[in-house]
């Protein structure tokens, strides 16, 4: 009998125990959010200032709903990253399922926005775990990244509840690997830029891996 799971009710516990999913903290695991990142213009700053100070007038009018962050936060940002025009193709609410291999427990549910063919996903909190950290979505967007066919090559994910961002990596070597980088605050200086940025690298290698293949 195959026992069905929604994505947003997944634990790590679950990938664990059905995947084999397992964390690496070697920092060279993920060694992407840390490289020489690309610079940023003057005018996409003064654009991210903006998006700043939007998500703080947010929070000066509750709820902070999901849909309100993807419009004030993420959209924005993919919208500045020019993540919207060719090469770039953006898909949302993909479905997405997951299965073990003896079937006995299958995963379903939708991932927010999907970039680049598999290979970059980008989740917001729902609104009803926004006001938690990014950690409490970490589970789902695995197993959203596990789900991926593309298997040769690392995915990547963004998880954001609008004023906090991780990057995740998963890479396939017998059994999924995954590394995750530090949690970027609005409320810090200039952690908005830095995950501006490692959001344009990791396009930027994906692109390339692309090309090669």
């Amino acid at each position: 009998m195959i026992h069905t799971l929604q994505a947003k009710e997944v634990t790590l516990r679950d990938l664990i125990d059905n995947f084999d999913l397992e964390l690496v903290e070697d920092n060279s695991f993920f060694q992407e959010w840390q490289e020489a990142l690309p610079f940023i213009s003057e005018m996409e700053k003064q654009q991210l200032d903006k998006i700043k100070a939007g998500y703080f007038n947010l929070l000066n009018h509750p709820p902070l709903l999901e849909n309100a962050v993807r419009m004030a936060v993420v959209d924005p940002l993919l919208f500045i990253g020019d993540f919207y025009l060719f090469p770039f193709h953006i898909k949302a609410e993909e479905s997405v399922e997951l299965s073990t291999e003896d079937e006995g427990i299958l995963i379903k549910g939708k991932i927010d926005t999907l970039i680049l063919k598999d290979r970059l996903w980008v989740m917001v909190i729902e609104s009803k775990r926004v006001t938690y950290s990014v950690e409490a979505g970490l589970a789902q967007l695995l197993a959203y990244l596990i789900s991926n066919p593309a298997k040769e090559y690392p995915s990547y994910g963004l998880i954001t509840n609008g004023g906090e961002f991780m990057f995740i990596k998963l890479l396939w070597q017998e059994k999924p690997l995954y590394g995750t980088s530090h949690v970027f605050s609005m409320r810090n200086s200039g952690d908005l830029y830095e995950v501006f940025k490692i959001l344009k690298y990791l396009c930027q290698l994906i692109l390339k891996l692309e090309s090669i293949n």
